[in-house]
């Protein structure tokens, strides 16, 4: 075994393809300070065995660009190289065989004109002609990639290697990390069976070993093996070299051509978990066992759809493990928990078709101290500690290797591993006969059936069986008043004599105010781009209440313990001591006169304040803030007296015909009003000025705050897109997300969020339009404006101020 250096700038763990591809991309940008180990050779994990598809459509446009830039490096690396690659682009099929699975084809063809890709909706016709191998009896149509294609995963591995090396870079095979070193805030480097090296980042990407790894210096990177299948025939006269990749989804199978045969892989929808108790330091370029029977019905399906298996030897049946996580989505990024690891891991059988990019933009990530476009879906910080829990993954994974081949129906809930955090509420609200959904592990009630109906969801690309249940609700809130269960908020506490000039450099809005009052802010990043959307109570001199999305809570709360670091300031993360009830609508202060002493008027209890009042026989913290654009009051309550107060409230509000609400109907409700919602509306991307905020946005307050020049820089050279509503003309289609925008017959930008907006009578959604030479009012007014609904444009109306109650009168009276 050679020597390995003492010291480095960077140490990658793992020599897969992303382990290769973030050695190789380091180098590209001129870090030759590389070190990657290996703890046996490269590719030995699960890249050897990776089916090599290169697919570039994915769920949003920067996930897209990362596959794309992985198809355009495969197509010159042999060249730059001289290794082999076995790469060619030789397109793919997707095939629809219901009018379901069409929708979703031509919905997924419309999104990638935003993302400036080519995929074509092709009739029956053109599949056949495509790949004239198959049986299209049932095929409705489908679609086609052209720039699509497959590659070898070794050889790439291999050419990314060279291309590592040749720009610097020092490869160790056989060097098994033991020991991630760190000083408690950041790492320091690694401990290995060859000796330590010190470095300034590290980088996990170690595959399924990754989870162990990271868990030693607690870090949360949940992910777990599950075995993949397939099969490669015998040759076959029939299939040529040209033959496109195809995926037959509700088959739950793809088909590739390799080397005169074919390769039949499958993602079925009950997969079998591997590696739950440890997987052994000397797995290497080994297979699973395999069930037969499990890949069984894979099979018949793809005889009755390819003709030509029935006669074909099987030259080989193949089971390895690969890693999955709980939301299919990767693990990408700087970990919470510990500055300067990195992770890259949990790639969900998309790993060698993901690399390029991922090894792109986590080495500009390492050089710039940020990532260099939106990635809060890969996002590792995304995760909860909750979630590394053994038991949750192995339930899981089983649901989420199917996942990936199944109706990707909007709503659709996951159905493994529920149950885990539930509000004090829940019991209640199943009585009220809610229909859950569950969001970083929480159960929230979506909707409410009925007496008499099932509360379960029936998918669709079109009006879901909630869908009148959901306009009831939102229809209560404008008109009565609604309950919604809100307790999925994540709350911190910041306090210590720095508390409020830190607090105040984070926060763009001035949170210097009096005490009881509240303040609606955006955090920013020096670049101006929205970093967390949140309230914040000031409680007293040097004491805050934050309040945040649940979905982000991890995220958000290391991103202020990093800020408020070596300052005298502590942050507390205490959001399982309360429960959140929103008491929302215009006859909200009549009910609540009913069970509390307190006065709600206007001029004692203004918008924007909040005070602990009594309620039955609690007292709790309410807040006068609305995410539904009507009068209310959000009840942050002790988790103790949280029952008592849900008693308390649905008993008087029998009186008032009291309705429960659940997230289904919040939502269209604040797509109405034009509200944001961070990860979809606005990120870390976008900044308040493009985004509508401004107002939000406390220019001259003392001392400035994080992201100041850069908006006052942006103020004075304009912006070129701008955050805008749309109401559909015709109230019959749905809006979801990524729906392109037509501006005079141009595109001009995407729908980030979507929904039904009950009130106003067509689908709402708000999107930004951009234009290089600069977006302003009058260049909204003037435009023509189309959304683009599974290839068709419907008329579209465009403003810059809420449809629904523009003054936001509703919300003072």
């Amino acid at each position: 075994m050679p020597d390995i250096p003492s010291e480095a700038r960077v140490v990658i763990v793992g020599g897969g393809v992303v382990g290769c591809s973030i050695a190789y991309h380091l180098t590209r940008i001129g870090w030759q300070d590389v070190v990657l180990l290996e703890r046996q050779q490269l590719t030995c994990g699960t890249t050897w065995h990776a089916a090599g598809l290169i697919g570039q459509l994915r769920a949003s446009q920067n996930l897209t660009r990362l596959a794309k830039y992985t198809a355009e490096l495969y197509t010159h690396l042999e060249a730059e190289t001289g290794q082999a690659t076995g790469f060619k682009q030789n397109g793919s099929v997707t095939i629809a065989t219901n009018s379901e699975r069409f929708e979703e084809l031509k919905r997924n063809a419309s999104m990638a004109k935003v993302f400036d890709l080519q995929v074509d909706v092709i009739d029956r016709n053109d599949v056949e002609r495509l790949y004239p191998l198959i049986n299209t009896e049932d095929v409705l149509g489908g679609t086609w990639i052209p720039s699509d294609g497959q590659g070898n995963p070794i050889d790439i591995t291999q050419a990314l290697a060279k291309g590592a090396r040749n720009g610097g870079a020092q490869i160790f095979e056989n060097t098994r990390v033991t020991r991630i070193l760190h000083d408690t805030n950041r790492v320091t480097g690694v401990e290995t069976e060859g000796g330590t090296i010190q470095a300034d980042y590290v980088v996990l990407a170690a595959g399924m070993w990754t989870r162990e790894l990271a868990a030693s210096v607690g870090v949360t990177v949940p992910l777990h093996a599950c075995e993949h299948f397939y099969l490669i025939t015998e040759p076959i006269e029939e299939v040529t070299p040209n033959l496109p990749v195809l995926r037959d989804y509700d088959a739950w199978a793809y088909y590739k051509e390799d080397t005169g045969k074919i390769l039949l892989g499958a993602f079925e929808p009950e997969a079998i978990p591997w590696g739950g108790d440890g997987i052994p330091d000397d797995f290497s370029f080994d297979e699973l066992p395999g069930d037969f029977e499990h890949f069984q019905p894979v099979l018949e399906q793809a005889v009755r759809r390819m003709p030509v298996l029935e006669t074909a030897g099987i030259q080989k049946f193949f089971c390895g493990p690969e890693s999955f996580t709980p939301d299919d989505r990767y693990h990408i990024g700087e970990a919470a928990e510990l500055d300067n690891l990195f992770i890259a891991a949990g790639f969900n059988s998309i790993g060698f078709q993901s690399a390029g990019g991922v090894g792109k933009v986590l080495s500009e990530w390492m050089r710039d101290g940020h990532p260099p476009a939106d990635l809060w879906e890969v996002d590792v910080r995304r995760n909860l500690p909750f979630q590394n829990n053994r038991k949750y993954l192995h339930d899981r994974v089983t649901e989420g290797l199917g996942l990936l081949y199944a109706m990707h129906w909007p709503y659709r809930q996951l159905a493994t591993s529920r149950g885990a955090r539930r509000s004090p509420f829940h019991d209640r609200l199943t009585a009220a006969n809610a229909g859950f959904g569950e969001l970083a592990g929480w159960e929230r009630a979506n909707w409410f059936a009925p007496p008499g109906v099932e509360p379960e969801y029936k998918y669709s690309w079109f009006r879901q069986n909630w869908f009148d249940y959901s306009a009831a609700e939102h229809q209560a809130i404008r008109e009565n008043v609604g309950v919604l269960d809100q307790s999925s908020f994540a709350e911190f506490l910041v306090q210590g004599s720095d508390s409020t000039a830190l607090m105040n450099q984070i926060c763009a809005n001035d949170i210097d105010v009096p005490v009881g009052r509240l303040v609606y802010t955006q955090w920013l990043n020096n670049r101006g781009g929205i970093e967390a959307d949140v309230t914040v109570c000031r409680l007293a001199e040097h004491e805050y209440q934050v309040v945040t999305p649940a979905a982000s809570q991890t995220r958000d709360f290391h991103y202020l313990r990093r800020l408020l670091r070596s300052h005298a300031a502590t942050v507390t993360d205490v959001s399982s001591g309360y429960a959140v009830l929103s008491v929302m609508g215009p006859n909200s202060r009549h009910l609540l006169n009913d069970v509390s002493p307190a006065d709600l008027s206007n001029e004692a209890f203004p918008f924007g304040t909040f005070q602990d009042i009594e309620v039955g026989y609690a007292t709790v913290r309410a807040m006068r803030v609305t995410y539904v654009g009507e009068l209310g009051w959000e009840l942050h309550i002790p988790a103790e007296f949280a029952l008592h107060i849900y008693d308390t409230l649905t008993e008087a509000g029998q009186t008032y015909s009291l309705s429960h609400v659940g997230m289904h109907a919040m939502n269209s409700l604040r797509i109405e009003k034009a509200y944001r919602h961070w990860g979809h509306d606005i990120t870390d991307e976008d900044t308040p000025i493009e985004a509508g905020l401004n107002f939000a946005v406390a220019y001259d307050k003392p001392g400035g705050f994080i992201g100041r020049d850069a908006l006052l820089s942006q103020k004075e050279r304009g912006v070129t897109r701008r955050l805008v509503q749309f109401l559909l003309n015709d109230p019959e289609p749905l809006l979801y997300h990524t729906e392109p925008i037509w501006r005079n017959g141009e595109l001009a930008g995407y729908i980030a969020s979507g929904m039904y907006g009950h009130t106003l009578g067509g689908a709402v959604g708000l999107g930004y339009v951009s234009n290089e030479t600069g977006v302003d009012p009058a260049y909204i007014r003037e435009g023509e404006y189309e959304i683009e609904v599974a290839g068709e444009r419907i008329p579209a109306t465009a403003s810059l101020r809420p449809m629904y109650d523009p003054k936001s009168e509703r919300i003072r009276r």
